[in-house]
């Protein structure tokens, strides 16, 4: 089948599964085929390209469409749950590895290719082939295609709309890590703060006391008491409410203690450029801390330094210097940041973008998210010009892509194959929270700004008791 992927002929009849070994795609080798149907794929889009994918697709009952996967952090592997989540649900379902194996950043020193296909390269060349192999098994095209991704693949989806708009009708795009520098700088801010002089690092108890004074001075301002902040940009709790007058103890923090949750609460600013490089994390979100200000620095940040702005394996974190290594990391914000808010070629062909992000996420700040949006907005006119297909969800209490204690299970597909295929536009998503098995709170999730409301009558644990609203 000679020449590119999108010149497929227009009448080619459905095959066999086992036939699609033959296949002839460009730069693309099959390597394996079996009936259910699985697909698996190399792509070499470049010299030092080698980008496995897979492409799932049901014998049976298929609804059309395509629906591919996102990863997760340095994200070098295919997850067959996910892609079999997909089918299950009728859909043709692809994944990739974006170009290496493993968990580490290590593939990129010295293959800036590799790089590029972890950036962008990967996730669309898996689109077209992925189409072209869809095409190929049913004899046509899928009607629609989806993106579903959290973390890395939120950011992965957020960068499909931005260079490729063509590749997905719909994307969802969760705790997307959007701004992968910042992310980076900010857990060796964080790292650093912890251990900026004896007595600073906080043990994980400390983590308990902080989350219980700020429910006690802000749980109740969003008219329910509840163990959960709505809109914890509202709350302005100071850890210095919690120093020791005298000997450190278990309910109290010491000064230097203080002073490392203070640096966790705040933004990153350049001091030459005055630029916020990060957000703070939020108030409530002190029970996941171990993941930025624990033990051991923030691996994936880690990485980042090593392999891709120092090159150096052994670089060390505490030579870490906020002002000159932000300027440092900026040469891969380019391949590696989903942050153009230039989103009209994808909205303007008819795509939809569902956004959300745990307002308690202590891996991606959810602040990142929040500025993204607004920064769309400000670029496209406004909400009336954005939020008819574009719109961001900020779940209250939930942890990163998931957990914490807030309502934090729900179904974005569903929301966004209701908004593409019937223009039925998300006011407000089911959502609940699931203790010991059993469903013990239900909560609507509201289109940023909006929030949930308590209407003042009823359950405080029933979703139909709250009504979203602007703040």
């Amino acid at each position: 089948m000679p020449g590119s992927v999108g010149f497929l002929p227009a009448l080619l009849l459905a095959v066999s599964c086992e036939s699609l070994r033959t296949l002839s795609l460009p730069k693309t080798t099959i390597t394996e085929a079996q009936d259910s149907c699985r697909v698996a794929a190399t792509l070499q889009p470049a010299s030092d390209s080698e980008i496995r994918i897979e492409v799932w697709l049901p014998a049976s009952g298929w609804n059309g469409k395509l629906l591919a996967s996102g990863n997760g952090g340095w994200s070098g592997s295919i997850r067959p749950e996910a892609l079999g989540a997909g089918v299950l649900r009728g859909y043709a379902t692809a994944m990739t590895d974006t170009g290496h194996q493993g968990s580490s950043a290590s593939f990129a020193l010295g293959h800036p290719e590799k790089l590029t296909d972890f950036g962008y390269r990967a996730a669309h060349e898996m689109a077209v082939a992925a189409k072209a192999i869809v095409t190929a098994y049913y004899g046509r095209a899928p009607r629609l295609s989806y993106w579903n991704g959290c973390s890395a693949g939120g950011r992965q989806g957020l960068m499909e709309a931005q260079r490729f708009p063509e590749d997905f009708d719909g994307i969802i795009a969760g705790a997307p890590g959007l701004n992968w520098t910042g992310r980076a700088i900010q857990s060796m801010a964080i790292a650093q703060a912890v251990r900026q002089e004896e007595g600073s690092f906080l043990p994980p108890a400390k983590y308990a006391v902080l989350h219980q004074a700020v429910l006690e001075a802000c749980d109740a301002r969003d008219g329910v008491k509840d163990g959960v902040l709505e809109d914890p940009t509202r709350c302005r709790f100071d850890p210095k409410d919690l120093q020791c007058e005298g000997a450190e103890g278990p309910a109290c923090l010491t000064a230097a203690q203080v002073e490392a949750a203070r640096s966790i609460y705040s933004p990153g600013v350049h001091a030459r450029t005055k630029q916020v490089v990060f957000p703070g994390y939020e108030r409530g979100s002190e029970l996941g801390w171990a993941t930025m200000g624990g033990p051991r620095p923030f691996g994936i940040g880690v990485d980042f330094f090593k392999y891709v702005v120092f090159e150096n394996p052994n670089w060390d974190y505490r030579s870490f210097h906020f002002d000159r290594d932000v300027d440092r990391a900026q040469k891969a914000a380019g391949t590696l940041n989903a942050m153009n808010p230039n989103l009209k070629a994808f909205l303007g062909r008819g795509g939809k973008l569902i956004q959300y992000h745990g307002w308690n996420d202590p891996q991606i700040a959810p602040g990142f998210s929040v500025a993204y949006y607004q920064s769309v907005l400000e670029a496209l006119g406004g909400a009336g010009q954005v939020q008819g297909s574009a719109r961001l969800f900020m779940v209250p209490g939930m942890a990163h892509c998931g957990g914490g204690e807030g309502a934090s299970r729900f179904d974005m597909l569903s929301a966004l194959e209701r908004w593409v295929e019937k223009g039925e536009a998300p006011g407000r998503i089911a959502a609940s929270r699931v203790r010991d098995g059993k469903e013990d709170r239900t909560r609507p999730l509201c289109p940023y700004p909006q929030v949930a409301v308590y209407q003042g009558t009823g359950s405080v644990d029933d979703a139909a008791n709250f009504a979203c609203q602007a703040p």
